[in-house]
């Protein structure tokens, strides 16, 4: 993972460097929230992933020897004092991070990310947080519709060769986890974060071999009863029925193109009649919510799903439109709520808190109070402390606990938020003293 204090933007470090002349970065210290505007087409609700990756970041953030040096010969420097830099060689994040548990399902206007620090810390660490969080919000926003559309069978995220490079390859594996995928194809992410490995065979098995039989054959002598056989390299249904003639027993069977729904009714007959009923059928091949769930509508026999492209590129809505907005400034003990009003852009003053309102267990609305309002009714608050001066203080941020969450609080989502082809908007409102610090213009 790269985590540097060089991935950011220009802006941020010429900021920095502003702050320090003034004298700012000691002095003032700033509240940012990162959230959504609005959620993208098709999306009823986000799932909040990433910040145990922002707060990894943060935790490790400093300045090297050779990031200093190449700084101080960057024509946009120039002109900063030498002071500026010397200062850099000492710099931690030593500020505190709010934020929504990973696999928490959010809603536009929600602070998903809190970060209040010294104010150049604050700027400089932007661009990170906006990476980390609302790249993985939005793969596991779209995992977790794959997966409710699958109705308990199992996906398995086989993306990675089409990820936009290798690193998001990885974070797109930790994201579809998080949001129920069964495994992931990439063995680096099974490595890194545990993940449960899944992987069939390559077409090219067959067609190097002799036979598509004796490609089968040594397939299921090395793998056993761990095989899974790819059907569709020539005929789905003649590969089927070679399966049977050979006395193979696979566990599975893998359908990649051609009328899944049909080709797997005639496959599951074949397999059945030949007394391999206990063999699964998987399917793959340029899948997504809408074309799983119009499978499993038609009765397709299929027990389990690959799915690749649309998935780790989030096909639909690839870009989230997070946004990382200051809220509240503090400088000489004296603290001011800050808004943007510029038209379409508007944002919600001051740090905030958000609440679940849950009477009898189920989520019915959200509420966005400031975060030293009193608590609100049958409601319980989404964003906890996970860093606090510096130093992380989130006891459970494991990968499982998140899957675990994501899986408990999305059954919380009233039923027709939760349904994949309903455009259902989930309530949130601002509270009465939210409201009233908001600009009339309020379409940002």
């Amino acid at each position: 993972m790269i985590a540097t204090p060089l991935t950011t933007d220009l802006y941020q470090l010429t900021m920095m460097a502003g702050y320090f002349v003034q004298g700012r970065h000691e002095r003032a210290t700033a509240s940012f929230e990162l959230f959504v505007r609005r959620l993208p087409p098709h999306r009823n609700y986000l799932i909040a992933a990433g910040a145990a990756s922002l707060v990894r970041y943060l935790e490790r953030l400093s300045f090297s020897d050779d990031d200093i040096a190449w700084l101080r010969r960057s024509d946009a420097l120039a002109n900063v004092p030498n002071g500026f830099f010397d200062y850099l060689r000492e710099f931690r994040f030593s500020g505190d991070l709010w934020a929504v548990p990973e696999g928490t399902p959010v809603f536009a206007h929600e602070p998903i990310v809190r970060i209040t620090a010294p104010i150049a810390q604050a700027q400089l660490v932007e661009t990170a947080a906006l990476a980390f969080v609302t790249f993985q919000t939005a793969i596991a926003s779209k995992a977790s519709r794959i997966v409710a559309a699958a109705a308990g069978r199992p996906i398995m995220e086989f993306g990675a060769r089409r990820a936009h490079g290798l690193e998001a390859a990885l974070f797109a594996a930790r994201a579809a986890y998080l949001a129920g995928a069964a495994g992931t194809s990439f063995v680096e992410a099974g490595r890194r974060f545990g993940i449960p490995l899944s992987g069939t065979m390559a077409h090219s098995w067959i067609m190097s071999a002799p036979s598509e039989a004796q490609a089968f054959a040594d397939y299921c002598r090395l793998f056993g009863e761990r095989s899974a056989l790819l059907l569709d390299t020539y005929d789905t249904v003649a590969a089927a029925r070679l399966v049977v003639a050979s006395g193979l027993k696979p566990a599975a069977v893998r359908l990649d193109s051609g009328d899944l729904a049909s080709l797997s009714r005639q496959v599951r007959h074949v397999l059945d009649a030949g007394g391999l009923s206990s063999t699964q059928i998987l399917a793959s091949g340029d899948l997504d919510e809408f074309s799983i769930a119009a499978l499993l509508d038609a009765g397709s026999p299929i027990d389990g799903f690959g799915v690749g492209t649309r998935l780790v590129t989030s096909e639909d809505a690839p870009a989230l439109g997070g946004v990382y907005k200051l809220v509240e400034i503090e400088e000489r003990g004296a603290a001011r709520r800050v808004v943007k009003t510029s038209e379409g852009k508007t944002t919600w003053p001051g740090r905030k808190q958000v609440w679940r309102v849950m009477p009898g267990g189920c989520a019915v609305r959200d509420v966005v109070s400031f975060a030293d309002e009193s608590p609100v009714a049958d409601a319980v608050p989404l964003l906890v402390e996970t860093m606090h001066q510096g130093r992380s203080t989130d006891v459970d941020s494991s990968l499982e606990a998140a899957r675990d969450r994501c899986r408990r609080l999305v059954a919380e989502l009233p039923q027709a938020v939760r349904t994949v082809g309903e455009e259902t908007p989930y309530q949130v409102d601002p509270s009465a003293a939210v409201a009233a610090a908001i600009p009339d213009e309020r379409t940002g």
